[in-house]
């Protein structure tokens, strides 16, 4: 197996990054982070791109509000920020809680500051495989690690283990526009271990812990683990694993999402 990091990597991206922001002409682009309840996994990615935005000289605000909302008047602060010409992009923090009607809101994200790919719009936009639209970061993430580490997609058995329209489906997609060989396994793939065992590359996206173990894994296998509960040998460890790129990402986008609404560029 071979072990991939990811601090290399988010620190490639914030060079392209200060790139980026010097044809911005000072101005600082601003992203909003929405949250809805107090989950820990939600609080903790809050938190931590909160602190990259810092790192990489961008700004960010933190929108939350109790988990008991009613979706009516969600929706109506949610268009506040939509709205809001200071805000250059929106990180929707998912799932919401069940009386909110997340599908409302996919709809509603202006598709120009939806920096994670949840809009219509841009989630067609990826498996269509044209670059207008985001990508989902996490998803997004997961390529920039194989292509740091230099690592060929071309022509490559790769198998992805999970099919959620926030990872494994998207990042299928992008995966293919690089010319891979892609499988996409979950509960009801018959025989999984070994399509996982003969994948060249293999990536973990089910959102559950300790699924893949090495009984999945073959001998000279690439493996990343996108999830944030990683402790297999072999795999993308955290800190300095995925999450720290896709935040990175994120910033990127923020940027990028920045320059188009300011006509800087695409």
């Amino acid at each position: 197996m071979i072990t991939l990091k990811g601090a290399a990597v988010s620190a490639k991206i914030k060079e392209e990054v200060t790139e980026l922001l010097r044809e911005l002409a000072g101005a600082v682009p601003k992203l909003a982070i929405v949250r809805v309840g107090e989950r820990p996994d939600d609080m903790s990615y809050e938190r931590g791109a909160l602190k990259k935005m810092e790192n990489f000289g961008l700004q960010a605000e933190s929108f939350s509000f109790s988990a008991d909302i009613s979706n009516e008047e969600f929706q109506a602060e949610f268009k506040k920020i939509n709205e809001n010409p200071d805000i250059d992009g929106i990180l929707l923090l998912r799932p919401l809680p069940k009386q909110i009607n997340e599908r409302d809101i996919e709809h509603m994200i202006d598709p120009e500051k939806d920096l994670d790919g949840i809009s219509p719009e841009n989630i067609a936009q990826v498996f269509a495989g044209v670059n207008e639209g985001f990508a989902p970061c996490t998803a997004e993430a997961v390529i920039e690690v194989l292509k740091a580490n230099d690592i060929s997609l071309s022509g490559k058995r790769v198998s992805v283990v999970g099919r959620s329209i926030v990872v494994g489906r998207p990042l299928s997609m992008l995966l293919l526009k690089e010319n891979a060989t892609v499988t996409i396994c979950h509960t009801r793939t018959k025989e999984i271990e070994k399509t996982c065992r003969d994948a060249e590359i293999l990536i973990a996206a089910a959102g559950q812990a300790k699924m893949i173990d090495a009984s999945y894994v073959g001998a000279d296998a690439v493996v990343i683990d996108v999830g944030i509960n990683v402790d297999q040998d072999g795999t993308t460890p955290v800190p300095g694993g995925v999450g720290a790129v896709t935040t990175a990402v994120l910033a990127k986008h923020l940027v990028t999402a920045a320059r188009r609404q300011r006509g800087s560029g695409k």
